[in-house]
């Protein structure tokens, strides 16, 4: 009985053991799964957490089944997993020390705000913790110091600042200590506006990756990191970190990424980079580094990106970079490294893209440059590179820029570069080559920019330069060529910011067909021998804003119109014998012994001329408003008296617009013509006799009704479009007051607003993302140019996906000045309300002062747009009371297109819908400039390789 008495008394504590541990570890699930629903009621209302219900069958509450959550065996939460689920709300209310077997935390790519959680440190078994691309900001944790088992640290792309000494908080509170010590601490760089990573994160011993990159952490790198033996990749880059780079990160024998750039970095680079491990990425560019670069930064072979640009780097490029096969990008520029091109490289089966620009460099050019197969930039610029240009350059398929400027490289250009067709960018200027131009330089029909300025070279220009069909800047100066000048150069089309050929022996007359370069900004053929008269047709060059002829032998008369109305006596002096009525040269015999007669049919519609028309523009408004008045007065007159018009009929400036040909070609301004219609005109397209068309803005002003807002209208667009001359702004031909009509005569353009294409299902498809991010850059461009290079400033005020035309080639225009207005310092800048609800800047609803900050409201809204397909009126009201602006890209991108396929063109679109968001502040000063915006994407998009 006794034995069995014992036994039972054993049993009985067993039993109630494994009872008490059941329930303990329910108790402890239930903890966590209230512990959670605590936290999702904290946040904002999101699908993705539905899951997260008491399940009303269920005997206990456990988390286990809900999205996200991961348990153990015995029912306790060992993975929070809600990384790429746009979650939004912060981490205050989540209360982690119930989760005491936590193994892995990852909400990265989310929207998260707030700070992380001071007792983020209680979870100490956590071995995976990535809170990346959010939105967080504070302080990092000392507590994270704890984290002894995590290997994978990742909170980059966030705004958290480093730990605050604790010198500035003495009695534990919050607020810094007061007077002269407190005021000290807060000009160093420990202070409220950034932190120092603390030095005990050296404590987290089996960390492989630490990534703090895109962050405001101030101070040095923790010398303490020479403790973390397993790590592999650190990046800390884009930053404010200074100081040196501790020595004992570089002795760290597992490293394969180190990425340190963009941080104000000092002192010298550990020459131990390289000896101990086996460097992959190595980014060390924009600091203030001096000293030599580490000689065997790829002494694994394996180093496949390596920058170090934009330092003070001195002494040999680094000896191990000779044999270095697996190399892919290479950036050293804007140092001071020495070494020879010829010597110091090797054969790079997959490099793409090597800047050795702006250093020491020696030597002759490698032939091996011709055996990187798939290189694609390739910039020695501002060097002291010798010898000849080998042909096998040119032979690179995938070739895309070639700068070798700057630099003393002589002989000829070779014949084999009219086999580079994917080059995009040449530039050989300042060197010492000779020979002629080879006529193979045409075979360059992807050519945008080609400067083959300040060299020695002779001969003619060949013909066939005129068949690099996209190119945009052409510089021949400073050279020996002779012969005529190319009429062929008139068919360069998109020829835009320069034609410069200057400083050469070029003879015989200007070709008329340089008056096809509509787009041109600046022309330059001063110093030559050119003789003849100045074409006509360069008067009707619209978008050039520059003109040079000096110290050429041109005689005959000056045209009047176009940019001769605003050129300066230097851009003509010193020729042989030019007349006009520009100061400095003498007058003109105005007697014209061919007569007045003109081709009665041929349609010449010249440039509104922005100085010298201003006082036809003064009286034609003032017969405007007299020829309105008086209209309700009198019969119209009949469309065939043309033999005698009244003073106001025809505006023109050396040159005419033929009314009678406007009337015929819209039928009197047929309704079946009408292509769009406005508050304040109707837009008719007229297609002429002889195949020009144009579009015809006819302005509301009818006989029962005198509208002195559609006059005003009229006045704000001829003035505006006067004074613009951009590719990407509507051009403005003339304008015309005679008989019932008044109206403006502008480009057409043929694929009609942007508004009615992304409206349009089929349209729409045909806008994919490589096109709306060329529309969007075509916009920012043209507002920039309004903004920062009209003097004064020109604002839209009206800027919407309607008022934004679309070329054949799909190339945006900015359309519709009517209420466009100058920002002149002796006038008000208070005005009545102007623009399209729903683009408008909020601040309009509570004053009308006109300034720059409300077109780049419009700006951003019309961004998101283009993005989004459709307007994005919910979406910029959220934005406009959230606290975080920021969206989740794959939730708003038109669903009509395919995601962005290549990660580079994922990089735009996020860029762009980046630089929207900042558009959107409610504090006008908070916005950027459209020329920050313009400078930001011309920068990052072309460098997005």
């Amino acid at each position: 009985m006794n034995n069995h008495t014992c036994y039972a008394c054993f049993a009985i504590p067993a039993t109630l053991l494994l009872v008490l541990m059941v329930l303990f570890q329910g108790t402890v699930a239930q903890t966590q799964a209230q512990t959670l629903l605590r936290w999702k009621q904290s946040l904002p209302h999101q699908s993705i957490l539905d899951s997260w219900i008491i399940n009303s069958t269920a005997t206990t509450l456990s988390p286990c089944s809900w999205r996200g959550i991961t348990c153990d065996s015995k029912g306790t939460v060992t993975i929070i997993n809600l990384a790429y689920t746009g979650l939004a709300g912060t981490l205050l209310n989540l209360n982690l020390s119930v989760f005491p077997n936590l193994l892995r935390l990852d909400l990265k790519e989310n929207n998260l705000t707030g700070h992380i959680p001071q007792n983020i440190g209680v979870l100490s078994k956590l071995q995976f913790l990535d809170l990346s691309t959010n939105f967080l900001n504070g302080t990092l944790p000392l507590s994270i110091a704890n984290l002894t088992q995590v290997f994978e640290l990742d909170l980059s792309r966030n705004n958290i600042t480093g730990t605050l000494d604790p010198r500035l908080f003495p009695d534990g509170s919050d607020r810094p200590q007061s007077g002269l010590i407190g005021i000290r601490n807060l000009l160093f760089q420990d202070t409220l506006l950034g932190g120092r990573i603390p030095n005990e994160i050296g404590n987290i011993r089996n960390l492989t990756l630490l990534a703090l990159d895109g962050n405001n952490f101030f101070g040095p790198i923790p010398s303490s990191l020479g403790n973390c033996t397993h790590l592999s990749i650190l990046r800390m880059s884009e930053n404010q970190l200074s100081g040196p780079i501790p020595p004992s990160i570089a002795k760290l024998t597992n490293l394969t990424d180190v990425r340190l750039f963009k941080n104000y970095l000092n002192g010298t680079v550990p020459q131990e980079f390289g000896n101990f491990s086996s460097l992959i990425v190595l980014h060390l560019a924009e600091n203030n580094f001096v000293g030599e670069l580490p000689p065997q930064v790829c002494k694994s072979g394996k180093l496949v990106n390596f920058s170090a640009a934009y330092n003070s780097f001195t002494g040999p490029i680094p000896i191990s970079l000779r044999n270095c096969p697996a190399l892919y990008r290479v950036r050293l520029e804007y140092n001071q490294l020495t070494g020879y091109a010829d010597q110091d490289f090797g054969v790079y089966p997959n490099l793409t893209y090597m800047d050795l620009s702006y250093n020491r460099v020696e030597g002759d050019l490698s032939t091996n440059w011709g055996a990187c197969k798939n290189l694609q930039v390739l910039n020695m610029a501002g060097n002291e590179i010798s010898g000849y240009i080998p042909g096998e350059i040119f032979q690179l398929d995938q070739l895309h820029k070639l700068d070798l400027s700057s630099n003393q490289i002589s002989g000829d250009i070779p014949s084999q570069i009219g086999n580079s067709f994917n080059l995009y960018e040449l530039n050989l200027s300042d060197n010492k080559l000779s020979g002629i131009i080879p006529a193979e330089i045409g075979n360059l029909s992807n050519l945008h920019s080609l400067d083959l300025s300040m060299n020695k070279l002779l001969g003619p220009i060949p013909n066939q330069i005129g068949d690099i069909s996209d190119l945009q800047n052409l510089n021949l100066s400073n050279n020996d060529l002779n012969g005529t000048i190319p009429y062929q150069i008139g068919n360069l089309r998109d020829l835009q910011y320069f034609l410069d050929l200057s400083y050469n022996s070029l003879s015989g007359e200007i070709p008329t067909d340089l008056g096809k370069l509509s787009n041109l900004i600046s022309l330059n053929m001063s110093h030559n021998n050119l003789s003849g008269s100045i074409p006509h047709s360069l008067s009707e060059m619209f978008s050039l804003s520059t003109i040079n002829l000096s110290y050429n032998n041109l005689e005959g008369m000056v045209p009047k119109s176009g940019i001769f109305n605003s050129s300066y006596p230097l851009d003509l002096s010193n020729n042989k014998d030019l007349c006009g009525q520009i100061r400095g040269l003498k007058p003109c015999n105005l007697t014209n012994p061919n007569g007045g007669s003109s081709e009665r049919n041929k349609v010449v519609i010249p440039i509104v001329a922005s100085l010298g028309g201003a006082l036809f523009i003064s009286l034609g408004l003032l017969g405007i408003v007299f020829f309105c008045f008086k209209r309700k007065s009198r019969a119209p007159r009949q469309i065939s008296s043309f033999k005698s018009p009244n003073p106001f009929s025809i505006w023109y400036f050396n040159g005419k617009v033929v009314y009678r040909d406007i009337i015929e070609a819209t039928k009197n301004f047929d309704n079946k013509y009408c292509i769009g219609e406005g508050a304040l005109g109707i837009v008719y397209k007229a297609e002429m006799s002889g195949g020009q068309v144009f579009a015809v803005k006819k302005l509301k002003c009818d006989s029962n009704n005198l509208n002195i807002e559609s006059i005003k209208s009229f006045e704000n667009e001829i003035e505006a479009m006067t004074k613009t001359r951009h590719r990407n702004i509507i051009k403005l031909y003339g304008f015309c007051c005679e008989g019932m009509h008044t109206f403006l005569i502008y480009e057409y353009m043929n694929r009609g607003n942007l508004a009615d294409m992304l409206r349009d299902d089929k349209d729409a498809l045909e806008l994919d993302w490589h096109k709306r991010i060329h529309i969007i850059k075509g916009v920012t461009s043209a507002l920039s140019y309004m903004h920062h290079d009209c003097a004064p400033p020109l604002i839209h005020r009206d800027v919407s996906s309607k008022n934004i035309l679309l070329s054949s080639n799909l190339q945006a225009h900015v359309s519709d000045f009517g209420t466009a207005r100058f920002l002149k310092p002796d006038s008000a800048i208070w005005t009545s309300f102007a623009g399209t609800y729903g683009y408008a800047a909020p601040e309009l609803a509570y004053t009308m002062e006109v300034t720059e900050k409300c077109d780049v409201f419009s700006f951003g809204v019309l961004a998101l747009e283009v993005l989004t397909g459709k307007h994005p009126g919910d979406l910029v009201s959220s934005i406009q009371t959230c606290t975080e602006q920021k969206v989740n890209l794959k939730e708003i991108l038109d669903p009509r297109l395919s995601p962005p396929a290549k990660n580079h063109i994922l990089k735009e679109v996020d860029l762009i819908a980046n630089v929207a968001l900042s558009c959107l502040k409610t504090n006008p000063q908070s916005r950027p400039t459209m020329q920050s915006i313009a400078q930001l994407l011309e920068m990052e998009i072309a460098d997005i390789i």
